[in-house]
């Protein structure tokens, strides 16, 4: 097997195949499957997940270069006879600071795109001279005009914080891209990709004919590599590493059809041969760690969200639902579909170990106000639960939840409510990664967490009192016999009984039992 180099960071089509000296998994299947089934498309997917790479093959497809696609599925299954002319807008390139900001912009892509095609610009807006530019470029060559947006919506998220310049913005660029409708008898194809889907209402109300295939089963492997291309593509990186790591920690990335890697993971995995959550390390989601602290999110739902399929494409200046923002971001994927006469419920989960690990860890921080404790922490947890030492844990979380300044508590609503508690109870574990069962079903009840590790069973019950320790958590557990599933399956079990009060900010009971 002859290794190749690792595409990492090229988002170039042309720089991938010319010389054949790049590892490259042919998505030119589809992509002619794209286009035969319609002109107008738009794509949802997660940031670094190779949107533009599809979106530069597809203008390398249009444009003809057929010597680009020696040996793919496109070679002789496209007709390199007919070129069309192709307009490419990306926004993927620094910050948009406000409207103004945006138009220069614009003015800049259209600047190039008029030299380019020998257009003098007599229009006096942008709309105007994008309206124009399509029409001469359609004229002048005799074919209808293909139309690339890459990262549409990177300008608005750019000021989603600033919700009036985020506005502004959103209502330049809706201006924008409704010149493509009314341009439809010459142009050919139209292809937009972001990380967001804003609601057709706010942002595409002028281009209603778009089809949205982020949730076409067909197409969930459009962007990111399959089990397959990394079994035969890559084969030549496998050697020393652990495939089923692999895939616990990488894979799982579901748009309704066929599992997908995050593909920057996987040659940064290749590369450093150490699995680390690469992609999460590349931008630290400080406005969805932050939204979800403002709304007092129980990090252990995080586990299992059930949404309307509306709902995650419900995004917009001024609403944003948890479950949009997290699934938009690739924080969450979808589990499960279940189609109820007049509804389409979705599961959704975590996609893989990194995710879950990673994004625990900086809610942790974030519940905690204690980024610098993290990491000792996390190492003392660990290896108190390698050695099955739950007395340790209780002089773990005491002593942590005890460091937390006491003004953090007055100026952050979320220690007021009680999910905060078991919430950074279970973000320490899941960091961790450890195995995590969430309200474990018994035949008396349901458990608030069951940790298991090592050969060993946790299992916790969380209690809120308001002074003095009541012994309820405890009780509970046992009354419940709650261990006796596991029991039966011959696993040394620990009951953990947890008792937070109010007034002391702090575990004032940490019961346990081994059995």
């Amino acid at each position: 097997m002859i290794r190749k180099k690792l595409p990492i960071g090229i988002q170039t089509f042309a720089k991938i195949r010319e010389g054949d000296a790049y590892y490259y998994v042919d998505k030119t299947p589809l992509a002619l499957q794209l286009v035969a089934q319609g002109s107008h498309f738009f794509l949802s997917r997660p940031r670094r997940f190779g949107k533009s790479l599809f979106l530069d093959t597809l203008k390398e497809l249009f444009e003809g270069n057929a010597a680009l696609f020696c040996g793919l599925h496109a070679q002789e299954h496209w007709d390199w006879s007919v070129k069309h002319p192709v307009l490419r807008f990306s926004f993927g390139g620094g910050v948009v600071h406000d409207a103004a900001d945006l138009q220069a912009r614009l003015d800049s892509h259209l600047m190039r795109h008029e030299a380019e095609a020998g257009l003098k610009a007599v229009d006096q807006t942008n709309p105007e001279r994008f309206r124009s530019l399509i029409r001469h470029l359609a004229q002048a060559t005799g074919q209808r005009v293909v139309v690339l947006v890459d990262e549409y919506d990177k300008p608005i998220l750019d000021r989603i914080e600033d919700k009036e310049r985020a506005r502004g913005i959103r209502e330049a660029l809706k201006d924008f891209y409704s010149v493509i409708k009314d341009s439809d008898a010459d142009i050919r194809f139209v292809f937009l990709t972001g990380v967001s889907k804003f609601s057709k209402v706010s942002l595409f109300s002028g281009l209603n004919n778009l089809r949205d295939i982020t949730l076409s089963p067909e197409f969930s492997a459009i962007c990111g590599y399959t089990d397959e291309d990394v079994d035969k593509v890559f084969a030549p990186e496998l050697p020393s590493l652990d495939r089923q790591e692999i895939r616990r920690w990488y894979n799982g990335y579901n748009w309704t059809g066929e599992a997908v890697y995050n593909p920057f993971d996987l040659l940064l995995l290749f590369q450093e041969r150490q699995f680390r959550p690469w992609w999460f390390e590349t931008g630290t989601p400080t406005f969805l760690i932050k939204l979800l602290t403002q709304r007092q999110q129980f990090t252990p739902d995080l586990e299992r969200l059930i949404a309307p399929e509306t709902l995650l494409s419900t995004f917009d200046v001024d609403t944003i639902p948890t479950e949009a923002l997290m699934f938009q971001a690739g924080y969450l994927t979808i589990a499960r579909v279940d189609y109820i006469p007049g509804l389409t419920q979705i599961e959704l989960r975590y996609p893989n170990l990194e995710v879950r690990t990673a994004l625990n860890g900086a809610l942790l921080q974030a519940l905690t106000d204690h980024g610098s404790h993290y990491a000792v922490q996390m190492g003392r947890l660990y290896r108190l639960l390698q050695a099955g030492d739950v007395a340790g844990m209780r002089e773990v979380f005491h002593a942590f939840f005890a460091t937390i300044p006491h003004d953090w508590h007055r100026n952050n609503a979320i220690a007021g409510y009680e999910g905060y508690w078991a919430s950074v109870f279970y973000s320490h574990f899941a960091a961790l990664g450890v195995d995590i069962v969430l309200e474990d079903v018994t035949n008396h009840g349901r458990i608030d967490m069951a940790v298991r590790w090592a050969g060993r069973v946790y299992l916790f019950e969380f209690k809120v009192v308001e002074f003095a320790p009541q012994g309820r958590a405890l009780q509970q557990l046992l009354e419940r016999r709650y261990a006796d599933k596991y029991r039966a399956a011959g696993l040394p079990v620990h009951l953990i009984g947890v008792e937070f009060s109010r007034d002391e900010r702090n575990i004032v009971a940490f019961e346990t039992l081994a059995l």
